[in-house]
């Protein structure tokens, strides 16, 4: 990781690809420092900022210790991470970024730092909940609820198949005109069930499962159809792929107990279910690579203001 201030530091000096690149500075510094705030990985600071390839935060030299200790463990999941981010598109179609996030995710899942992960972790097994995923008909709207509350609907490979067969349903029926996103329980989704985790039959194949049987690719398509009458509804946790699924609708409404974050470095992995493409497309690459990075997690607040969410709403609003 690098680490240059955007008042003092030369344009010069940066390799392809360029790897982790933190820039750091003040308010005044960085109105005027485009280079750096366009090459940088992200940018930090302690006074407001509203740019998007920027990141206040209560202290930069504690984030940047934070910062410095998570690359040093994770190398190469900090490095394949900032190239995705850097290679993805969030502009165009979603295929190609989902496809190129998911070739990285493999990567990684063959190399030293998840299997580090997968020894510190031990044996674990996969409860068997039924229901994973429950969807109804209410006149032409399409209601699909995470339902593993026991578990903070933790994705499953069973509820990713659940839930791609209902919005399958619904990209074939052109009478559903709305989709809405839920979870049973004190949690929208906390990611991917970490009990799975370890269980793919060999990367390729994982990447073809990603790709092929993708829960993101159908959600994309269903918001170009639907637009913001495609929307999430979320609380609790809203981490890993409950995230990166949640940022492909339309429309997407935080409870304010809302907490938002990609944990996926901590098992020497990326975002894996489309996130860099939808939580870029919504933050830009900067304040995503940021989450990643630094496995720091915001209020729904910040979300807010961040663009990751679109309204938060007050009371349980039905969720149960």
């Amino acid at each position: 990781m690098r680490v240059v201030d955007v008042c003092s530091e030369a344009d010069t000096g940066v390799s392809s690809p360029p790897g982790v690149i933190v820039a750091v500075g003040a308010a005044d510094d960085i109105a005027v420092a485009g280079y750096w705030l366009d090459t940088a990985t992200f940018t930090l600071t302690e006074e407001p900022c509203a740019d998007r390839r920027v990141v206040t935060v209560g202290s930069v030299a504690d984030v940047l210790a934070e910062l410095t200790r998570r690359c040093e463990r994770w190398p190469h999941a900090s490095a394949v991470c900032d190239d995705v981010l850097r290679s993805v598109d969030p502009g165009g179609p979603a295929l190609g970024g989902v496809i190129t996030e998911s070739l990285a995710y493999s990567t990684l899942q063959a190399g030293p730092e998840f299997a580090r992960w997968l020894a510190e972790r031990g044996p674990a097994g996969v409860p068997e909940l039924a229901d994973p995923v429950l969807a109804r008909r209410d006149d032409n709207t399409l209601r699909i609820t995470f339902n593993r509350p026991q578990r903070h609907n933790a994705f499953s490979t069973d509820a990713r198949a659940a839930l791609l067969e209902a919005l399958t349903v619904a990209q074939l029926d052109p009478s559903v005109t709305g989709i809405v996103l839920r979870g049973n329980g004190p949690s929208f989704c906390s990611g991917g069930d970490l009990a799975e985790f370890g269980t793919f039959a060999d990367p390729a194949s994982a990447h073809l499962a990603r790709t092929r049987h993708s829960p993101a690719l159908a959600l994309d398509a269903l918001t170009a159809r639907l637009g913001r009458a495609c929307r999430a509804e979320v609380h609790g946790q809203v981490v890993g792929s409950g995230l990166e699924m949640a940022a492909f609708c339309g429309w997407v409404e935080a409870r304010g107990d809302s907490v938002f974050g990609l944990p996926e470095l901590g098992l020497g992995l990326i975002p894996g279910a489309g996130g860099t493409v939808s939580v870029t497309r919504r933050i830009g690459r900067w304040r995503t690579a940021y989450l990643v990075l630094s496995g720091r997690a915001i209020d729904a607040d910040t979300a807010r203001a961040w663009g990751l969410v679109d309204a938060i709403y007050v009371g349980a609003q039905g969720l149960t």
